[in-house]
């Protein structure tokens, strides 16, 4: 007597609705039954009422990963290092195929969509890019920047710096995909699947690295995320642009309205162009030829932007002393706190020939 085939197990030849020749949904959708109670067809994104998905709560886990963090770091300021080798495999294990499993199910939504509706379809339309299913996916993919937070926990219990880049990505992640949760950005497809792309590969690195194993592309990760953000951004700003000029510049060219909120809009726009300025100014520092004496201030921002740590409460007190010390100082030579030469008794301020 043959065996009755599972509802939620599909598979046959590769379609446009069945690209990868097994149906991922359907598996999908059981899954998250048995995790959930109700099948992921019938979850809804509900500001609210949805876990995590009031300013509130997104606001209170943000800072209470940073008092983590930076607490956390003090703590261990007279402790020896902990070795969490194992727990570290573990979290890049999970989260390489966390990130991979999101992406596969991503594009068995998307290439459908891509073939029949087109691009600007896609990322404009509510139709195109804010279907139930992607929503499902944006939360999943919104939480896991959550579980990413730990990485932050492994640098201070293992006593690595913890540097602006890092610590600011992270966060300013997790607040970006809220944003666009709340503003029904139908371009957000965009950015999160070449995100989760990136990590596919950077967590297989780390993983790959805590066993031990040497990996000669490590720069490749970065050039990786560069190439992401400029993409993002030309999405991104094409979007945003047609929204704008067709609900208030008709006389501009545009390509139509496009789905989305403005807040999420200049949100979307404004963290991504930080993480460009920053990420490129970390490769400069990291994997260019060292640069000539003499260089400009722009470029020495960049150089030393690779090594600059958030400070600590010893850092900041230092900071502080030697900024009111020099304060007192420049006053004693007649020179204002910027450098510049006080005229007695005028209170106006020349420039130093030094300036």
């Amino acid at each position: 007597m043959a065996t009755k085939q599972p509802q939620w197990l599909e598979y046959g030849t590769p379609t446009l609705d069945r690209p990868f020749g097994v149906a991922l949904w359907p598996i999908f959708n059981k899954a998250f039954e048995a995790v959930r109670g109700y099948p992921a067809d019938d979850f809804r994104f509900v500001p609210g009422e949805t876990p995590m998905s009031t300013m509130q709560e997104t606001a209170i886990s943000l800072i209470s990963y940073y008092l983590i963090i930076f607490g956390g770091r003090e703590l261990m300021r007279e402790r020896q290092p902990l070795k969490l080798n194992g727990l570290f495999k573990i979290h890049n294990f999970y989260l390489t195929a966390i990130s991979g499993i999101l992406l596969a199910l991503f594009l068995e939504q998307l290439i459908p969509t891509l073939v029949r509706g087109g691009l600007f379809h896609a990322i404009c339309d509510y139709n195109g890019g804010w279907t139930q299913p992607l929503v499902t996916l944006y939360y999943l993919n919104y939480l896991t920047k959550y579980l990413e937070l730990i990485d932050t926990v492994f640098l201070f219990l293992k006593k690595k710096p913890l540097t602006f880049l890092h610590t600011y990505h992270h966060g300013a992640t997790a607040l970006l995909c809220y944003t666009q949760l709340l503003g029904n950005t139908a371009v957000s497809w965009v950015p999160i699947t070449l995100n989760l792309t990136v990590h596919v590969v950077m967590y297989w690195y780390y993983f790959q690295s805590a066993r031990g194993i040497r990996i000669w592309w490590k720069k490749y990760i970065t050039m990786l995320q560069i190439i992401q953000f400029v993409i993002d951004l030309g999405f991104v700003y094409f979007a945003s642009y047609t929204y704008f000029t067709a609900s208030y510049f008709p006389n501009l060219p545009s390509a139509g309205i496009c789905a989305g909120e403005e807040f999420a809009a200049f949100a979307g726009m404004g963290i991504l162009s930080s993480y460009l300025v920053l990420f490129i100014g970390f490769y400069a520092s990291t994997y260019k030829k060292p640069v000539r004496k003499g260089r400009g201030r722009a470029t020495s921002a960049l150089v030393e932007m690779k090594d600059e740590q958030v400070p600590d409460v010893k850092e900041v007190r230092r900071r502080l002393s030697a900024g009111q010390q020099g304060f007192t100082s420049a006053k004693e030579n007649g020179f204002a706190p910027n450098g510049q030469a006080a005229t007695p008794g005028s209170g106006r301020v020349t420039r130093s020939r030094k300036a």
